[in-house]
Formats: C-alpha cells, structure tokens, sequence
C-alpha cells in the first residue's frame, strides 16, 4: 500500500496558518521568504492576540511578525531547539 506524499501535508499546514496572518504580516513574510525565511506555527496565548512564529533557513533564529508586520527578533519567550 501506497504512503502519502508527505509534503503536501506541509504545503496544507502552511496555508492554514497563513489564513490566521492580516495583510501586514502576509507582506512581511512573502519578504522575507525570499530569503529562507518560513512560517512554522502560531502560539495562541489565552486573551491575546495569536503570535505568528517564524523560522530563518538554518532553523537557528527565530522571530515573530507583530500586528503591524513588523519583524521582531527579540520576542518575549524562548523557544527550545528541536
């Protein structure tokens, strides 16, 4: 039996977060994609805004798009490697 393609899966997830970004942020990431940049996930602390977390090519550097899709590099929280 067949397995399935795994990277569509990837491809599913990535649009679904992409659907929680405002214009802002959609702007900021398309950028940045350019340069190795990815959309990883998007923390969604209780009665606060969702945080969209993405990741440089390397997978060294983390960041978050603000609201207003801003790039910040020096977030309020740590993230274990994985």
């Amino acid at each position: 039996m067949p397995t399935a393609e795994r990277r569509s899966t990837v491809h599913q997830l990535s649009r679904t977060l992409r659907r929680e970004l405002n214009e802002a942020q959609m702007d900021t990431l398309a950028g940045l994609e350019r340069f190795g940049w990815e959309l990883k996930f998007i923390r969604k602390p209780l009665f606060k805004d969702s945080i969209p977390v993405i990741f440089d090519g390397d997978r060294k550097v983390f960041a978050i798009l603000e609201p207003d899709g801003k790039l910040n590099e020096h977030p309020p929280f740590h993230i274990r490697p994985f």
